[in-house]
């Protein structure tokens, strides 16, 4: 099965928090941070797992952090201007559905494989897709069901 780590989708939830409470924009006050307890707490995480979570975050430039008595963490730039496919590279590397999506030459039949082109076409789709969804939007309420067709008969086939 393919997902994302634990520790990545608890990266997500952090920054949404972040996100919520101290968006990174101009106008927000140079003060407003988040120790890495409150974030926990607000997170519904332990406060380690949460301090493991931030020094890769600020590594990658998606959160500045402040030392001192009213240090904390906030976003380094604007919630809508982090893609997911940020998130998910700061806390996991490179995204490759398979090894040779992203490194050549660790594969033994690689030179006659059939199917390695089309894995880096998979490969940049999902990429491209985690890009193009923000932090941002993770905010946003989830968009309702559409509502089912009224022209639409539901037809359910009998077991002969």
């Amino acid at each position: 099965m393919l997902r994302v780590t634990k520790l990545t989708d608890y990266a997500t939830v952090v920054l949404t928090v972040l996100a919520a409470h101290c968006d990174g924009t101009p106008e927000a006050a140079p003060d407003t941070v988040l120790s890495a307890s409150e974030l926990a707490e607000r997170a519904g995480l332990e406060t380690p797992t949460v301090s493991k979570l931030l020094k890769p975050l600020a590594q990658a430039g998606l959160v500045e952090g402040f030392r001192g008595a009213n240090g904390g963490y906030r976003l380094a730039r604007p919630a809508d201007r982090i893609g997911l496919i940020e998130i998910v590279e700061a806390m996991e590397g490179p995204l490759g559905m398979t090894e040779c999506s992203v490194h050549a030459g660790n594969c033994g039949i690689e030179q006659q494989c059939g199917v390695r082109a089309n894995w880096r076409r998979i490969n940049d789709v999902v990429v491209e897709a985690l890009r193009s969804v923000t932090l941002a939007q993770m905010l946003a309420p989830p968009a309702p069901p559409p509502e089912p067709d009224a022209r639409r008969i539901a037809l359910r086939l009998a077991n002969a």
